[in-house]
């Protein structure tokens, strides 16, 4: 086989074969097919996209780059869950524990944030001494004695993954659809679960911008995991605003504690409570949402967060501290109405400004700065009243506070929110 030819019957609209598909991650991986071969064949699939065949295809080569993480020595049914990204998304620090609290494993391997995405990693970084970085052995021990684990992904996890990902990433073909359901199935095949949520996030901030895309991405991938056994199910997700009301991740720990104690958000705890529901029933645990809330009532999902920090080397004492900052500068509105929108990515990207996101995946993190609204959208507002607070360890300009409340959309009109939009099975 001759790489140029794989590119062109790509490039015509033709399928390539199971053979000629394995034969292209393998050369990848292996040197033998170059970066800039390897960019023209995403550039292709990008502009003529992949069948069904072909991107299962896809997967499984791409699984079969790496090791594949055995959980059989942990009994039960596991379950993983994965979110396409979004902005103030820290629905796995009290999803995970939720979950666990009802003795259903979870057994989690995620990811560090870029640009304007918040990674669960980071956020848990936040703690002092959390150890992400867990040997198979141990990550697996945890399980048997927690029933949960969070941590970084296995370098030898979905070797093709990391490569094509970092091609995708500056060549314009990251928001593909098989490219995208390949990278995310891969890794969440290889990491060992029995079952998998996916959430799979639409909207402003996400990288499916319309809920067509997400639903295809979503079949496409629920399809994926069905076909080699894995029970899976998506959720198709708003992105629109932030998740909850903090974005920055020493902010997004103390929001996660709060919900994990009762005290968060109505809405933002009834969307997890719900994605708990569909974890656990893919563990054949039914329970009414009643049922699950109860355990963020009683301390129950709290004391399996606070094991997990114990287990991982994290300081409970520092968790609980707030947070650390020079300046915190109160955010006012600017006329009376409703709250209309609050766009994902522009706060996404304010807070990346202040130091709680990467630019590029070198960049440095302040774990202590981000944002933290009061007022979310739906909601009444006066002239004058206090909307948001900025948490920064440099000044903030007056054209950064400008920047902010032009994004706070006030209008007459209350437009109504609603976290989960679809379900995909």
């Amino acid at each position: 086989m001759r790489t140029v030819d794989l590119i062109q019957k790509k490039r015509d609209g033709h399928e390539l074969s199971t053979d000629e598909i394995k034969w292209l991650i393998n050369g990848y991986v292996d040197g033998t097919v170059p970066d800039y071969q390897m960019s023209a064949f995403a550039m292709a699939v990008y502009f003529k996209g992949m069948s069904t065949r072909e991107i299962s295809d896809l997967t499984m080569a791409m699984v079969a780059t790496g090791e594949q993480i055995d959980l059989s020595a942990i009994a039960g049914i596991k379950v993983d869950k994965h979110s396409t990204g979004g902005v103030g998304d820290k629905v796995t620090l009290i999803l995970v524990p939720l979950v666990a609290s009802f003795g259903v494993p979870v057994a989690k391997m995620s990811g560090r944030g870029l640009g304007h995405t918040g990674g669960t990693l980071d956020k848990l970084e936040s703690i002092k001494g959390f150890q992400i970085e867990v040997s198979q052995e141990d990550f697996i021990s945890q399980v048997q004695q927690a029933g949960l684990a969070v941590i970084g992904q296995s370098n030898n996890l979905v070797k093709a993954d990391k490569l094509l990902y970092a091609l995708r990433d500056v060549t314009a073909t990251v928001d593909t659809i098989p490219l995208i359901a390949s990278s995310v199935m891969s890794k969440k095949i290889a990491a060992g679960a029995d079952a998998i949520l996916l959430d799979v996030t639409v909207g402003e901030g996400a990288f499916m911008k319309n809920v067509e895309d997400a639903r295809l991405l979503a079949q496409t991938m629920v399809d994926l995991g069905k076909a080699v056994g894995r029970k899976t199910v998506a959720v198709l997700t708003d992105m629109s605003q932030p998740v909850g009301t903090s974005i920055g991740n020493r902010l997004e720990i103390l929001e996660a504690l709060d919900i994990l104690q009762g005290k968060g958000r109505e809405d933002v705890t009834e969307f997890i409570c719900e994605l708990a529901q569909i974890m656990l029933g893919l563990a054949q645990v039914e329970k009414s949402l009643d049922e699950v809330r109860q355990h963020l009532q009683d301390g129950s999902a709290l004391k399996k967060f606070e094991e997990m920090v114990l287990a991982q080397g994290g300081d409970l004492e520092d968790l609980y501290r707030p947070v650390q900052v020079e300046h915190q500068l109160p955010v006012y509105a600017e006329k009376s109405g409703y709250i209309t929108a609050l766009p994902a990515m522009e706060f996404g990207l304010f807070a990346m400004k202040l130091g709680a996101g990467r630019a590029v995946k070198t960049d440095e993190l302040d774990y202590e700065t981000g944002l933290v609204f009061h007022k979310k959208v739906g909601a009444a507002v006066v002239q004058g009243e206090q909307i948001a607070t900025i948490y920064s360890n440099e000044n903030i300009s007056e054209n950064m506070l400008t920047n902010f409340q032009k994004n706070v959309r006030i209008e007459d009109r209350v437009v109504k929110s609603k976290e989960i939009i679809e379900i995909v099975s």
